[in-house]
């Protein structure tokens, strides 16, 4: 009735194993997000890590607008990173499931 139980723990623990090498390989996948007149430009990892900000000088005289600034960049990076990062892991989540009828979760 479950045909080759040990087989599928066997091929749900090497999916496992990828998910996690996916996830390591995610640390080095940079975003880059640009203000739209390039004086904020953000980098992030696809796993929403922040790594770099880079502020032009004349944003630094308004801290409102600077604040503004941070967090439409950052949303963007992030919201970008987000869709990257899940693309990804649901990539190598599909791979690894078995074709179990009315259970296609990865469409």
């Amino acid at each position: 009735m479950f045909g080759d139980l040990k087989g599928m723990m066997g091929k749900f623990k090497e999916t496992q194993a990828k998910v996690e090498a996916t996830k390591q390989r995610l640390n080095s996948v940079y975003i880059d997000e640009l203000s739209s007149d390039s004086l904020l430009k953000v980098t992030i990892t696809a796993n929403r890590k922040i790594k770099s900000i880079d502020i032009d000088e004349q944003l630094l005289e308004d801290k409102e607008q600077l604040e503004d600034y941070l967090i439409l960049v950052l949303n963007k990076a992030i919201e970008k990173a987000g869709n990257v990062h899940e693309t990804e892991l649901a990539a190598v989540a599909k791979e690894g499931m078995p074709n179990i009828p009315g259970m296609d979760m990865f469409k």
